[in-house]
């Protein structure tokens, strides 16, 4: 007789799922504090043309001109969200086209899950940190605003930064960091240093490139499974597979649960958690799998696929856009299957899905890309029918 399980064994109530690495705002955020709001104001309009167009940047703050600047600062500290704009005429929301901007003003609270949606796609979030938290700070030392009161809020400080008249750092600043290396000190003033800095920040934390192989496919019109095919003494599962090895650290093949037990020996499975979705639903397998990863995905069904093209996408890589990917040289849009699909892509993936949507490449049209010319327009060539097949073999044969 079986055994009942244990009354006292707790068991899960939700999915184990792995979670976007993604902070109050945003994957990138750097609270600016110490400082008055107009100086941390004016810092940010110094870095935006420093910053942009390589960095999508976005700026967090809060209004004063609905009261006193002090009483909003105390209430937004204690309550950690912004105070809603109420419409005059009590709409609960209000969206305007300003022509050069689209302003979205909205009655109900942003919650934390509301706020990195709105900015996901923004590379760079910066914050008024006298009145908001993010999990890195840069922290100005300005006599006007003593750090002793807001030191809970310096959880990872990244760079100090010296106001006017200021040789050296409070020792309540130092004798709080001194558990870790003093980060880098700049002078307030000193902006093309502070955009560097910030480039380099951002460039140290370029999320890792992957692999993935598109090779779930039921290949309806070329009546056997195109993974299988050899054009070039492996199957085109472990060709496609070895061509991304020598760009990312680890390969996946994405693939039908039901082909999983059936890959070549020295490939990794993926099989979809997305099924029904086509190629969709592979690389939302693949962010499930690891949200915080970029994912480079090629097709199963390139076999002129080369080296070459590969590493001309790998080398204009731009983690700050959405997506990296070609131009296709026959419809002039963007080719979803020869593309780097960065962590920020995985959100705007579903919220397509949920439009009822499944066309990968109408994401990337609909998104902020860098789009490429293909160096050698022929090699994205896909091969879908026996008739293709038969063309291809002779002409890579010659």
């Amino acid at each position: 007789m079986d055994s009942l399980p244990n009354s006292t064994t707790k068991r899960p109530k939700h999915a184990a799922l792995a979670r976007p690495d993604v902070g109050e705002f945003g994957r990138h955020e750097l609270a600016i504090l110490g400082a008055p709001c107009s100086d941390i104001q004016a810092l940010v309009a110094r870095l935006l043309p420093l910053l942009s167009p390589q960095l999508r940047v976005a700026y967090v703050d809060a209004d004063h001109a609905a009261g006193d600047a002090a009483a909003a600062e105390e209430a937004l500290d204690a309550a950690a969200r912004p105070v809603p704009y109420v419409a005059e005429n009590s709409l609960s929301a209000e969206l305007v086209d300003k022509i050069t901007h689209r302003q979205l003003n909205l009655t109900r609270a942003l919650d934390k899950f509301s706020q990195p949606e709105l900015l996901a796609h923004e590379s760079v979030v910066l914050v008024n940190g006298n009145h908001f938290r993010a999990r890195q700070q840069v922290v100005i030392v300005d006599p006007r605003k003593p750090l002793d009161k807001k030191l809970d809020r310096l959880t990872d400080v990244r760079l100090i930064l010296l106001a006017d008249g200021q040789t050296e750092l409070p020792a309540v600043l130092t004798e709080h960091l001194s558990a870790a290396p003093l980060p880098p000190v700049l002078r307030l003033a000193d902006t093309a240093k502070i955009a560097a800095f910030v480039r380099q920040w951002y460039q140290m934390a370029v999320p890792v490139l992957r692999g993935l192989v598109l090779a779930g496919g039921r290949s309806e019109r070329m009546l056997t499974d195109k993974g299988k095919l050899h054009y070039h003494g492996l199957d085109q599962r472990q060709h496609t597979a070895a061509l991304l090895a020598e760009f990312c650290p680890d390969v996946r093949v994405s693939v039908r649960p039901d082909q999983a037990a059936d890959l070549p020996a020295g490939l990794t499975g993926l099989p979809d958690t997305f099924l029904g979705l086509g190629p969709l639903g592979g690389v939302l397998s693949a962010f499930q799998a690891d949200p915080n990863a970029a994912w480079l995905v090629l097709a199963c069904d390139l076999p002129f696929l080369t080296r070459d093209t590969l590493e001309h996408l790998v080398t204009n890589r731009q983690p700050a856009r959405m997506a990296t990917t070609f131009r296709s040289p026959w419809d002039e849009f963007p080719e979803p299957l020869v593309t780097i699909w960065e962590p920020r892509s995985y959100g705007q993936l579903l919220r397509l899905l949920s439009l009822g949507y499944s066309c990968p490449r109408k994401a990337l049209i609909n998104s902020d890309i860098e789009l490429l010319s293909p160096p050698e327009p022929k090699e994205l060539r896909n091969v879908n029918t026996p008739e293709e097949r038969a063309a291809a073999e002779q002409e890579l044969t010659r």
